[in-house]
């Protein structure tokens, strides 16, 4: 746990620690994580790719269009072709995770599905005023997604069926996506859970928004409950040796912290 919490602290100013942490851009050899799933991402920022013989599913393309290229590299290594990615889609739209989905979408001409929260986020480039970290998180190049994803939804490729979860809180558009893999008779359901790290810019206060809070404690509801017998984070990191319910704990323990920290500075 003590571990988890470094980790997500680690995470927290987006802008500064792009030039702070190497690994954000650090190139990592793909690989298979579980049968159809394959970690395509740098080395401390997670792209997952999920596929079928009737296309793919690219979740998160982090940074900017250098980064893009580098995934669409890696996808290639593994044997299969971006040009056969399907859909695209997204934990949450802070640069680190969605700053090259704009250039991936291009290439591909795939579209990308959101929350309608994350869409118009999208559309600002990052600029949200209603993100916690507005004013201090990065800008990106902005894109159109469709806002049409809400609790519940399962997105289709193929074969492939993943269900949206959705997670506010680090941001208000944040969601996780859970689907199975099987490899061979051995099947596992896998979770990518969004950030749950609660963070903000100097001016934003989590108390003076009550109903924001209530929606983020459920989200550690949700996200304990998943179906997840493999964890995956947008920071790979933050998983490791974690549960859903580990990781949910963790979260909800640091807004606990900012709260109090909160309370104590008025």
């Amino acid at each position: 746990m003590r571990r988890l919490l470094l980790a997500l602290a680690a995470c927290a100013a987006l802008p500064a620690l792009a030039d702070d942490h190497p690994e954000w851009t650090q190139p990592v050899a793909p690989h298979a994580i579980f049968a159809n799933t394959y970690y395509v991402g740098t080395k401390g920022l997670s792209s997952i790719l999920v596929t079928s013989p009737q296309g793919h599913v690219l979740i998160d393309v982090p940074m900017n269009d250098a980064i893009a290229a580098q995934v669409e590299a890696n996808i290639r290594t593994l044997g299969f072709k971006p040009e056969d990615i399907r859909l695209i889609l997204n934990s949450h739209p802070h640069f680190d995770h969605a700053g090259g989905i704009a250039k991936l979408a291009k290439d591909t001409g795939a579209p990308v599905r959101t929350t309608a929260a994350t869409a118009k986020a999208m559309l600002l480039g990052g600029r949200d005023p209603d993100d916690p970290q507005f004013g201090e998180a990065a800008a990106y190049t902005a894109l159109k997604a469709r806002g049409d994803i809400v609790d519940g939804t399962v997105v289709s490729v193929g074969p492939l069926r993943l269900t949206a979860h959705i997670t506010p809180g680090h941001t208000p558009g944040g969601t996780a996506w859970t689907w199975r893999s099987c490899e061979g008779a051995s099947c596992k359901d896998i979770a990518f859970v969004d950030s749950l790290f609660a963070f903000s810019s100097d001016s934003y206060r989590y108390s003076a928004h009550p109903a924001f809070v209530s929606a983020y404690r459920k989200t550690f509801e949700r996200v304990a409950a998943l179906p997840c017998d493999l964890l995956i984070t947008p920071h790979p990191e933050q998983g490791e040796g974690e549960t859903c319910k580990s990781y949910a704990a963790a979260g909800a323990k640091r807004l606990d912290e900012k709260l109090a920290s909160e309370k104590k500075a008025h």
